[in-house]
């Protein structure tokens, strides 16, 4: 399935070695001020080669606004975007046409299809994640200039490290965008490591939403947990997610998860204090479920963090099976990132904000203004 969302809805397509990537999206409110350079910026987070601990396919991954954009405006109708693969190695996978790579997804599409597109993953490959990034970027520029909801990440654990510090701004000033500086030049240095040799480490992501409106999801199955987790587990390599304190809680009595909701003077969002959804006269003590409860946002910042894997592809030397049904020992070659986590910030930033603003719309549609 290569669509997503209820309202305001994504199609993906695209082949990581295909001719190029893209996306359509549908019920873009009409009359935002959109540009190739507002996508850009966060399709420029998400590029391969911003580091040295980053693949080094070198990809400029500019994007092209062929439909749904007129001087300068949405027109309401479907927005297309494109960016042309320009960087592919397809020869480095001639080796693995026949080989189900370790922990890959070769297995379960030659299976299911009985074909396969075997360089660099196909459909199977993080760079249909450009199409999330596009989408998340207009979803953000929506929520942010329009009800002043602010959505960010970074990385909160690398390998089985945990940082605690959150500095918002030096996140993008670090190639791999902790929020906890004092930590940054010692977790460097494991990177490094675990790059030269051949090997790779994964970690986590804390996402956060400023601001949020009340009211959003909804029961039964439309929980807001639910939605968020479906979006999350959708990007490659996600393996876990919790809300909140998450599986702490599962750990403590009633009477120390319980997390009351005390009469607050604050508003979550004062410049749009005229709408009776954005006036927030409660609010939890420590937030410790992460900003939804019943799954219905509760006005509290929404927050989250999501595991993600070590990189599947590593130039050590393994053994797997196959076509033939023999066991092999593989070399994989190609240009593979040693740590995900950095990338995975701006495409969990995206799937959050194209969920946000989708319930936003919902809400809008059941409720009222």
């Amino acid at each position: 399935m290569n669509t997503f969302g209820n309202l305001f809805r994504i199609t993906s397509f695209g082949e990581s070695h295909g001719k190029a990537v893209g996306v359509i999206i549908d019920n873009c409110p009409p009359l935002i001020e959109l540009c190739e350079a507002d996508i850009q910026v966060e399709l420029d987070r998400r590029r391969p080669g911003q580091s040295h601990i980053t693949t080094p396919r070198d990809e400029a991954d500019q994007c092209e606004i062929l439909s749904g954009v007129f001087e300068g405006k949405t027109t309401g109708t479907s927005i297309a975007v494109i960016i042309r693969n320009k960087n592919q190695e397809s020869k480095d996978y001639g080796n693995i046409k026949d080989v189900f790579r370790p922990s890959h997804a070769d297995f379960g599409y030659d299976q299911k299809y009985g074909i396969r597109d075997y360089r660099g993953g196909g459909r199977s490959s993080a760079r249909e994640t450009i199409a999330r990034v596009i989408g998340g970027a207009v979803a953000k520029k929506i929520l942010k200039e329009k009800f002043n909801i602010d959505i960010w990440g970074f990385v909160d654990q690398v390998g089985a490290d945990k940082f605690k510090t959150i500095d918002k701004d030096f996140i993008e000033k670090n190639p791999l965008r902790m929020a906890d500086e004092a930590n940054f030049a010692a977790t460097l240095q494991k990177v490094e490591a675990v790059k030269n040799s051949g090997d790779s480490i994964g970690g986590g992501v804390q996402v956060r939403v400023q601001n949020p409106p009340i009211g959003l999801g909804s029961p039964v199955f439309g929980k807001l947990e639910a939605e968020l987790s479906r979006a999350m587990m959708s990007v490659p390599a996600t393996k876990g997610i919790e809300f909140g304190e998450g599986f702490d809680l599962s750990a403590m009595h009633g009477s120390e998860a319980n997390d009351p909701f005390v009469v607050s003077s604050e508003s979550s969002n004062s410049e749009h204090q005229s709408n009776k959804e954005f006036e927030l006269k409660y609010k939890t003590q420590r937030n410790a479920n992460g900003g939804i409860i019943g799954g219905i946002s509760t006005g509290d910042d929404i927050w989250f963090r999501v595991g993600i894997k070590p990189t599947s592809s590593i130039i050590q030397k393994q053994t797997t099976a196959n076509k033939a049904g023999e066991n092999v020992e593989i070399e994989i070659k190609g240009r593979h990132d040693p740590i995900l986590v950095p990338r995975a910030v701006p495409i969990l930033e995206a799937m959050t904000a194209m969920v946000i603003l989708d319930h936003v719309m919902l809400h809008k549609a059941q409720c009222g203004l």
